[in-house]
């Protein structure tokens, strides 16, 4: 059965707006959500699943979704979910570890690593993982997958990675696997676009939007990649094997002119410099030493 987890400085709670959508100082309506962590458990099966393929976006069906959901079920005392509504709810984040080297042989696992071997192999600034990954025998890293639902505040993130410290001491204490030589963190980041509903516009006097990005910039999903990336070994993005369907980076406009172009993200930390990157990431997202 999963447990509640304890947070010493209490739940995260998100802010709103008035019912007129203006946020003065004056009159603000607040919404409080509070936020449950709780252990992996089976019930979560489906929620961890489908947060795992919005993590791998369109090359999520060239994976093992299924069986990475599995193995992270299968170690329940190791990683957490994020809940408003107790222990039977679905999740609505999550982050787990997994070792590379330990489970090489389950077709989940070699799946996935031959996938991050091949993106880092393409890519100049992660040759240092791509490397590692290529090793016999496979180094013991510790692959983090973590996700959460669009609108959820990132201030619930590090609590789970200060719980998965925690976590990973008691199992090298019991002897279990789990004493990484590094950390590897899959996550996604995006570039601004010209929207193709814009080009199809027939107005020759159209100027150019203000804020258009830079071409080839990158921006941040999570915004605690930032303080990851700047402890890390290595880091970059890559491009996704599938195509985005025509007119995808529209549907990812929400509340800006330009559309979005979605790509994956490594980022490589040795393990000596992971316990001050997770305290660097607390500071830096507001969220107390737990």
């Amino acid at each position: 059965m999963g447990k509640r987890k304890q947070i010493k400085d209490g739940d995260v709670s998100m802010g709103g707006t008035d019912a007129a959508g203006d946020s003065s100082d004056e009159d603000i309506d607040m919404v409080n959500v509070d936020f449950e962590w709780f252990d992996p458990q089976e019930v979560d099966f489906h929620g961890i699943k489908n947060l795992i393929r919005q993590l791998f976006d369109v090359d999520a069906q060239d994976l093992d979704l299924s069986g990475l959901a599995d193995m992270i079920l299968a170690q329940p005392l190791l990683g957490s979910t994020v809940k408003t509504d107790g222990k039977e709810s679905d999740p609505y984040a999550f982050l787990s570890v997994l070792n590379l080297a330990e489970h090489k042989e389950k077709p989940a696992v070699k799946s996935l690593t031959a996938y991050l071997q091949r993106k880092a192999a393409a890519t100049p600034s992660l040759s240092p993982l791509a490397t590692l990954l290529s090793q016999t025998p496979t180094p013991p890293i510790g692959l983090i997958l973590t996700e959460r639902l669009i609108n959820m505040p990132s201030e619930v993130v590090p609590p789970m990675y200060t719980m998965l410290q925690e976590e990973i001491a008691w199992a090298i204490e019991e002897k279990e696997p789990y004493n990484f030589s590094h950390y590897l963190i899959v996550s996604k980041t995006y570039e601004e676009v010209e929207s193709k509903l814009d080009a199809e516009e027939t107005r020759p006097q159209k100027k150019k939007k203000k804020g258009t990005a830079e071409k080839g910039e990158r921006f941040f999903f999570h915004p605690e990649d930032e303080v990851l990336e700047r402890n890390a070994l290595c880091k970059g993005g890559y491009e996704y094997s599938h195509s985005q369907d025509e007119g995808r980076s529209d549907s990812k406009r929400a509340f800006q002119e330009l559309g979005i172009k979605t790509g994956g993200s490594m980022i490589l930390i040795e393990a000596g410099r992971f316990e001050g990157a997770v305290k660097e990431m607390a500071e830096y997202m507001g969220v107390g030493a737990q």
